[in-house]
C-alpha cells in the first residue's frame, strides 16, 4: 500500500468524520430586578477565606458542621461544604469519603475505596476539580480527577458548587468541587499538629505477597510572623494503604445449544488481589500582607504515590458455544431459563499469575496577589501550573497444562450461589508443577497476521498532564446604587495531556522469531521451583483449594518481550493540547424588594477555545503495518451567562435561583485524532451494506464540542438561629445538548483504499457498491434533560432541647430522573454513575471531648464504569449498596495530656459487595468484589 495514498485518506477521515457546526448558546434572563452581594459568592483562585468562615473555632464534628453551613447560608449560588474538624483533619479517611455525605453526590468504589464521584447523577467526565480555585490535572487517563492523588490533611474545606458564577473558571455542567487549603494568616495562634494512624483489613493477606496492615502519618505547622503580616504552613503526609479484594468476573451468559437453548455461564474469572497504595505529599502556604494594600499567596502541593497490585486467579472458558469445546454433561438443572448447577468436561483453562503497578506524581503551584489600587478597586494576578506524570506496568502470566488446548483436560462443576456468583470446582489440581507449564493454555497469541505463543501480556501505559494558567481581574464597589459592585477580568489556559502505549507479547526464550509459532518459538516451558512461592493462593470462596502461586516478575525475566505493532496498539498513542482563553463580567447588587433582603449577581462568560491533537492513523494488509501521522485542530467561542440570587424572605429563611448556560469538555480520549484503519478481505463480496464493506475506521474526533447545559436550580433554606443546624429543599433542572454519542458511526467512501486491494478484488467491491464503510468515532448527536430534587436536614438536637446537647444528625436524599438520546433515537440511555435514588445518615453526639458517628450511604442501582481490556472503560449495571462506617474518639482537654486525641474508625461495617449485573437480567451477575472491614486507630497530638 503507498504511504502517501493511504496518509491522504487517513487525514481526510480524521478531519470530516463526525462533525457539525456548535452555534453558541445564550441563556435568555427574565426581567427580574437586578440585585446581588458585595462578596464573591465563587472564590477567584487563592482569594482569602471570608472572615465569618476565619472566625470559626473548628474543632469537632459539631463545628465542621457549622462551618459548612455558613458558607452555604453567605453564599448566593447553591454550595454544600465539607469542612475539617480542626488544622490537619477532615471529619473522613478520605477527601472522597468526606464528598460522598455531600447532597447529590455519590461514589462508586473502585480497588476498595470511594473514587469515581457523581453529581446530580452525572459521572466526573462531567464535573471539574478546583485547587484554591485552580482548575487541576490528573493522573487518571481523562479529566476526572483521582482524589487519592491528595492528602486530605492539607485541606480546611472542600465546596461543591451545584450553581454557576461567573467568576468561577472552569466550572463543570454537573458541579465543580473545590478544595481549599487553610490559610496561616486566618489561623488565631500557631500551630504544630502531628497525628499516626494504623490500619488491618479483616481479612488476611490474600496473596502471599500482601500485607493486611497499612498506616498513615502527618505532620501541620502554621505560624505566623511579622507581626502577624507573614503567615506560613507546611505539612508533611506518608501513607501504606492495604486493599484486600476476593474477585468475581463472569464473561457473559450465552444461550447455549448443548443446554436446550438455556443462558449459560460462558466463562468465569475469580481472583483474589491485594493492594498497597503508598503515597508521601507535602504542602506550603506563604502568606504575606505587609500592608492594607498588598496581599500575596504561594501555595504548594506534591504528591508521589505507588500502588502494587498482585492478582492471582483461573479463567474457566464454559460454555461450548463460546468456544470452550466442553461437554455438558446430562443432569444440569435450569431455573426460569439460566443454568443454575452443570458438569463441563473437556475444559482448558487458563491460570493467571498477575503484577500491576502503577507510579504517579503530580505538583501544583499557584502564587497569588492582589493590589488596592484605591479604596473602592482591587487588581488581582493569579498563576498557576500543576502537572501530573503515571506509568503503569501492567503484568500478566499464563500457565495450563499444555499450548493451545494440547494439554491435560479438566472436568469443571459449576453451582450458582444465591448472591448470583457461581462455585467452580475443577478437578484439576492447579497446583501441581509436573502438570502446570508456561504457555498459552487457549491459543489466544495473534498478531495481527499468524499465531504467536502468548504466555503473558504486558502494557505499559504512560500518561503526562501539564496545566499553566494565568488570570486576572479588577474588582470594584458601587457607593449609593443598588449595584453594590462590579468585577471583570481574564483567564488563559494552556493544557496538554500525552498519553503513549506500549504492548508487548511475552513467549518462552529457546528459539523462534517474533513469538511466532511458524517460527519454531517454544510453546511451553516448565514452571521453575525458585520461581514457586512457599504459600499458595486459596479461591476457596468459589471452590478451588488452591493454584499455582509463583512470582510473577520471574516469570518475566523467564520469557521474550515481542512489541506489538498492531493498528489498534499503535494509534492509541495521542497528543490533546488545549488553549482556552476565556474573559468575564459581573455585576453584583445588594437591595431590597417588597422589604426583603436580596443579594445575588448577573455575569457572562466568553470562553474561545482552540483545541487540537496530535497521533497516528495505522493499518493492517496482508501482515504489513501501514503507519502515518496525523494533526488536526478546531477553535470555537462559547457564550456562557449566569444569575444567581438569595432572598431573605424571612430571618435565617431563604430562597436562592440560579440560572446558567453551563459547559464541560469531552473526555481527552474522546477528542484523541488517532485512526484504525482496517481492511478485511474476507468482508469482500458479503454486499453492500457499510457494514459488510471491507473498509472500517475507528478512533477519536478532534473536531468535539463540549457538552452544552441550560440550567435552573431553586433552593428553599431554614436555618436554625446560630445552632449551625439547618433544613434545605433543593430543585434542579438541566438541558443537556452536544451531548457525546461515543459510539457514533457515519458512512465514509473509501474509494481512495481501492488501490490496496488487486484488481479482481476490486471488481467485486465495485460491483457491490461496497467501498462503503463505516467510521467510527464519538460525536455530539445527543440531547435530553435531568431533573432532580436534594433534601438536607442538619439537626443539632439542642433546638429541641438543651438535655440533647451534643448530639445530633446530618441526613439528605436525593432523587435524579434522566432522559438522554443519541441523534434520532427514541430509546434513553442510562448515564454512568446515575442512582435514581440516594441516601446519607449521620448521627453524631460530641461533647466534653468525647465523639461517637456513624455514617450510612446508600444508593440505587446505577451504570458503573470499570476497566475493561487493555484498560478501556466498560459499563455495567451496578448493583444498590449502602456502606456503614462509624468511629469513637476522645480529645483530652486538660491535664498532662491535653491536645492528645484517640480516634478508632471502622469502615464498611456492613462488608457491603460491589457487584453489576446484566442490565436486562439482575440474576446474571457480571463482577463481584468483597472488599471486607477496614479498621483504623490513630492518635493526634496539637502543640
Amino acid at each position: 500500500m503507498a504511504l502517501s495514498n493511504h496518509a491522504a485518506i487517513l487525514r481526510t477521515l480524521s478531519l470530516s468524520a463526525s462533525t457539525r457546526t456548535l452555534g453558541a448558546a445564550l441563556l435568555l434572563l427574565g426581567a427580574t430586578p437586578a440585585f446581588a452581594q458585595d462578596t464573591n459568592p465563587a472564590p477567584a483562585p487563592a482569594d482569602q477565606s471570608t472572615g465569618d468562615e476565619a472566625a470559626l473555632v473548628v474543632t469537632g464534628i459539631r463545628a465542621s458542621l457549622t462551618s459548612s453551613a455558613n458558607i452555604k447560608r453567605n453564599n448566593v449560588t447553591i454550595v454544600d461544604s465539607v469542612s475539617s474538624e480542626d488544622i490537619g483533619k477532615l471529619p473522613d479517611v478520605s477527601i472522597a469519603d468526606s464528598l460522598a455525605r455531600i447532597p447529590g453526590v455519590t461514589a462508586q468504589r473502585l480497588e476498595g475505596r470511594d473514587q469515581r464521584l457523581s453529581i446530580r447523577g452525572l459521572g466526573p467526565d462531567f464535573s471539574t476539580t478546583l485547587l484554591n480555585g485552580r482548575e487541576q490535572v490528573t493522573v487518571g487517563d481523562n479529566r476526572g480527577v483521582e482524589y487519592d492523588q491528595y492528602p486530605s490533611e492539607f485541606f480546611k474545606n472542600v465546596n461543591v458548587y451545584k450553581s454557576a458564577d461567573a467568576s468561577l473558571i472552569a466550572a463543570g455542567i454537573a458541579g465543580t468541587v473545590d478544595l481549599r487549603m487553610l490559610r496561616p494568616l486566618d489561623q488565631k495562634k500557631d500551630t504544630f499538629v502531628v497525628s499516626a494512624r494504623g490500619q488491618m483489613n479483616e481479612k488476611d493477606k490474600l496473596n502471599p505477597d500482601g500485607t493486611r496492615y497499612g498506616y498513615k502519618a502527618s505532620a501541620t505547622y502554621v505560624g505566623k510572623f511579622a507581626n502577624d503580616t507573614l503567615g506560613i504552613a507546611l505539612g508533611v503526609s506518608a501513607q501504606s494503604t492495604p486493599t484486600q479484594i476476593e474477585r468475581y468476573a463472569a464473561w457473559g451468559f450465552p444461550s447455549e445449544p448443548a443446554a436446550g437453548g438455556n443462558l449459560f455461564l460462558g466463562g468465569a474469572k475469580p481472583y483474589v488481589q491485594s493492594n498497597l497504595l503508598k503515597r508521601y505529599g507535602g504542602v506550603a502556604t506563604v502568606e504575606w500582607a505587609p500592608s492594607d494594600n498588598f496581599h500575596s499567596t504561594l501555595d504548594v502541593l506534591y504528591s508521589n504515590f505507588k500502588e502494587t497490585q498482585h492478582l492471582r486467579g483461573i479463567e474457566f472458558g464454559t460454555a461450548p458455544t463460546w468456544g470452550s469445546n466442553g461437554v455438558i454433561a446430562p443432569g444440569y438443572k435450569v431455573e426460569n431459563g439460566l443454568v443454575t448447577d452443570a458438569t463441563i468436561s473437556n475444559l482448558v483453562n487458563v491460570q493467571r499469575n498477575d503484577l500491576n503497578e502503577r507510579k504517579a506524581e503530580n505538583i501544583s503551584i499557584g502564587w497569588n496577589n492582589d493590589f488596592k489600587l484605591s479604596d473602592t478597586i482591587h487588581f488581582n494576578v493569579d498563576a498557576s501550573w500543576s502537572r501530573a506524570t503515571r506509568t503503569d506496568f501492567l503484568l500478566e502470566t499464563y500457565s495450563g497444562t499444555g499450548y493451545n488446548s494440547t494439554g491435560a483436560k479438566d472436568t469443571v462443576h459449576i453451582t450458582q450461589n444465591s448472591d448470583g456468583t457461581y462455585d467452580i470446582v475443577p478437578t484439576l489440581d492447579y497446583s501441581n508443577t509436573s502438570v502446570i507449564r508456561l504457555t498459552d493454555p487457549r491459543g489466544w497469541g495473534y498478531n495481527g497476521t499468524t499465531a504467536v505463543v502468548q504466555a503473558g501480556f504486558l502494557n505499559r501505559p504512560d500518561f503526562t498532564d501539564d496545566l499553566k494558567s494565568l488570570r486576572a481581574s479588577f474588582k470594584g464597589e458601587i457607593a449609593g446604587s443598588v449595584l453594590s459592585g462590579w468585577e471583570v477580568g481574564g483567564n488563559y489556559s494552556r493544557r496538554e495531556k500525552q498519553s503513549k502505549y506500549t504492548s508487548y507479547f511475552l513467549c518462552p526464550k529457546g528459539g523462534g522469531t517474533n513469538c511466532t509459532v511458524a517460527s519454531g518459538t517454544p510453546t511451553s516451558v516448565a514452571v521453575p521451583a525458585d520461581a514457586v512461592l512457599s504459600e499458595s493462593v486459596s479461591l476457596d470462596y468459589l471452590g478451588v483449594p488452591k493454584m499455582l502461586t509463583v512470582d510473577p516478575m520471574k516469570i518475566y525475566g523467564l520469557l521474550n518481550s515481542v512489541f506489538d505493532n498492531r493498528p489498534d496498539s499503535l494509534v492509541r498513542d495521542n497528543t490533546v493540547t488545549e488553549d482556552v482563553i476565556t474573559g468575564y463580567a459581573k455585576l453584583t447588587v445588594d437591595g431590597e424588594v417588597g422589604g426583603k433582603a436580596l443579594k445575588g449577581s448577573l455575569g457572562l462568560q466568553v470562553v474561545h477555545t482552540k483545541q487540537g491533537g496530535d497521533g497516528q492513523i495505522a493499518s493492517l494488509l496482508n501482515g504489513v503495518v501501514t503507519i502515518s501521522p496525523v494533526s488536526a485542530s478546531t477553535s470555537y467561542t462559547n457564550f456562557l451567562p449566569s444569575a444567581s440570587f438569595s432572598l431573605e424572605l424571612e430571618p435565617n429563611f431563604y430562597i436562592k435561583l440560579g440560572a446558567a448556560q453551563t459547559m464541560v469538555r469531552p473526555r481527552l480520549d474522546q477528542e484523541r485524532v488517532t485512526q484504525a484503519v482496517s481492511i478485511d478481505i474476507s468482508k469482500i463480496g458479503m454486499g453492500s451494506l457499510p457494514q459488510n464493506s471491507p473498509f472500517s475506521s475507528n478512533g477519536g474526533n478532534a473536531n468535539l464540542r463540549p457538552y452544552q447545559s441550560t440550567n435552573i436550580d431553586i433552593s428553599f433554606e431554614k436555618y436554625l438561629g446560630n445552632s449551625g443546624g439547618y433544613l434545605a429543599l433543593t430543585g434542579f433542572f438541566k438541558h443537556l445538548t452536544d451531548f457525546v454519542d461515543p459510539n457514533n458511526s457515519v458512512l465514509y467512501d473509501f474509494t481512495p483504499l481501492l488501490a490496496a486491494l488487486t484488481p479482481a478484488q476490486q471488481a467485486i467491491v465495485r460491483g457491490q457498491n461496497a467501498q462503503f464503510g463505516l467510521v467510527s468515532s464519538p460525536a455530539n448527536t445527543g440531547n435530553g434533560d435531568i431533573l432532580g430534587l436534594e433534601a438536607t436536614a442538619s439537626l443539632p438536637f439542642t433546638v429541641f432541647s438543651s438535655a440533647l446537647d451534643g448530639f445530633g444528625v446530618f441526613a439528605s436524599g436525593t432523587y435524579v430522573d434522566s432522559k438522554i438520546r443519541y441523534g434520532n433515537s427514541a430509546t434513553p440511555i442510562t448515564l454512568p454513575g446515575q442512582s435514581k435514588w440516594v441516601a446519607t445518615a449521620t448521627a453524631y453526639y460530641e461533647k466534653g471531648g468525647f465523639q461517637a458517628r456513624a455514617t450510612y450511604r446508600w444508593r440505587d442501582s446505577f451504570l458503573a464504569e470499570l476497566a475493561g481490556l487493555s484498560a478501556n472503560p466498560e459499563y455495567r449495571l451496578g448493583r444498590a449498596e449502602g456502606v456503614l462506617d462509624a468511629q469513637i474518639g476522645y480529645e483530652f482537654k486538660s491535664g498532662p495530656l491535653a491536645g492528645l486525641s484517640i480516634l478508632a474508625q471502622a469502615k464498611n461495617i456492613t462488608d457491603q459487595p460491589f457487584v453489576t449485573t446484566e442490565a436486562t437480567d439482575k440474576r446474571l451477575v457480571r463482577e463481584y468484589q468483597r472488599y471486607g472491614r477496614d479498621y483504623y486507630l490513630g492518635l493526634t497530638y496539637k502543640f
